[in-house]
């Protein structure tokens, strides 16, 4: 889909959300009509080499700026629940959670002025899934240290909702589906401190002024998919992105991308996507490029997967208008006794924005994750991500370390 195109290629560049889900499996939960609620709890902690700019009276430099991003050590307390409700009339999932952030000041003075509420909920409400015609409605809200807009810096805190109605048709038997869908998303920022970097730019990278960022963005969109075999199908994506600033975020832009294909499989243990199209701006500086998708995922066996790929995409973004991704990305998963998850996953992104600014960035994630009872589920990990640009700003050139361990009880 081309929503999930656009949504993969903003992941791996801009961090993604800080946001987890409770394992699918529990306790027994709470019966709610003929579906469930299961309430959860998470404590994590994390030790993080680049939070964000503090006021450290011992580090701050003259003008209300830092020398680099400082590293601290935060807590996570996520309370949260599942609800999921099968029905042939109305289908209806939800998960959400609210996190409150502690930064314990362990490793920076001053930090512990920054914690924070955050938070997430994922929403999706169906209507006659199993007829030829349905309507799926879906929210999803996110608040975190995690943006989705790439040409701003670390030390940022993001607000981000999009709503979105889909609907499917199925008409023939469902060999054939063409699915329009309309979606609205708003973007609001904050500092996370009252901090900024040194030698900032052109101020893209600049906390204190992120707000003039803000942006809501409406994306109309066709799917449709064609299965002339009984596990692959040919796929045509088309949509168009307007987006607008509510302050003077940059030049706006009206973004076409159509991508055509097939996606399916090739061998009982072999899967592939491969797509290609054009992307077009007919907003102000305009541009367009060629964009494509070729994945591959090779199930080993029962229990070890190999996922890898090349994205090629073009999304709308502030302060330059659009910008271009070519990443590479690989990921590997392994279920051993059916208990402990291995999993480790890079990427690479080259990301080319209009008005001659390149950056790379290198993500690296791996770690195990072991189920010790249906409702208690630990892991750990470590996140590296490296990031230069040709624009100055600490914000834009970083090396960021973060490991983590959380707990889960799911009822």
């Amino acid at each position: 889909m081309l929503c999930g195109l656009a949504l993969t290629a903003s992941s791996g560049v801009a961090q993604a959300q800080d946001i987890v889900s409770p394992p699918s499996t529990g306790g027994n939960g709470i019966k709610v009509g003929n579906g469930r609620l299961h309430p959860y709890f998470e404590l994590m902690s994390r030790v993080d080499s680049g939070v964000g700019y503090f006021n450290d009276a011992q580090e701050q430099l003259p003008g209300g700026v830092s020398p680099d991003l400082s590293g601290e050590v935060a807590l996570h307390f996520r309370p949260g629940f599942r609800l999921d409700i099968p029905s042939s009339r109305l289908a209806f999932n939800l998960n959400a959670n609210l996190d409150y952030v502690l930064f314990t000041g362990l490793m920076t003075k001053g930090s512990g002025a920054a914690s924070h509420m955050a938070g997430a909920a994922d929403l999706l409400a169906r209507i006659n899934p199993d007829a030829p015609l349905s309507l799926e409605l879906s929210d999803q809200f996110a608040r975190s240290d995690r943006t989705r807009t790439t040409a701003i810096g670390a030390g940022i805190l993001s607000l981000y909702n999009e709503a979105k109605a889909r609907l499917p048709w199925k008409p023939g038997g469902g060999a054939v589906e063409v699915a329009p869908s309309v979606a609205y998303a708003l973007e609001f920022f904050e500092p996370l401190a009252a901090s900024a970097p040194v030698d900032c730019g052109d101020g893209v990278c600049d906390p204190l002024r992120a707000d003039r960022f803000d942006y809501g963005n409406l994306r109309v969109g066709l799917e449709s998919r064609w299965r002339f075999l009984p596990k692959t199908a040919f796929v045509l994506d088309t949509g168009v992105d307007m987006r607008r600033y509510f302050n003077d975020g940059g030049p706006e832009a009206t973004l076409l991308r159509a991508l055509v294909g097939v996606a399916g499989l090739v061998s009982p243990k072999v899967a592939v996507t491969a797509k290609v199209g054009w992307g077009q701006n007919f907003g102000d500086p305009g541009g367009g490029t060629l964009i494509a998708q070729l994945e591959g995922t090779y199930l080993y066996g029962p229990t070890l997967t190999f996922k890898g790929g090349y994205l090629r995409t073009m999304e709308p973004v502030a302060a330059y208008g659009i910008f271009r991704d070519d990443r590479g990305y690989a990921e590997v998963r392994s279920l051993l006794g059916g208990k402990l998850t291995l999993r480790a996953a890079g990427a690479v992104d080259f990301l080319s924005f209009a008005g001659a600014r390149d950056d790379t960035v290198v993500t690296v994630d791996t770690g195990p994750e072991y189920q010790f009872r249906p409702w208690l589920t630990g892991a750990m990990g470590y996140t590296l991500s490296k990031r230069s640009s040709s624009v100055d700003g600490g914000g834009l050139n970083y090396t960021r370390h973060e490991g983590y361990a959380r707990i889960v009880v799911t009822y």
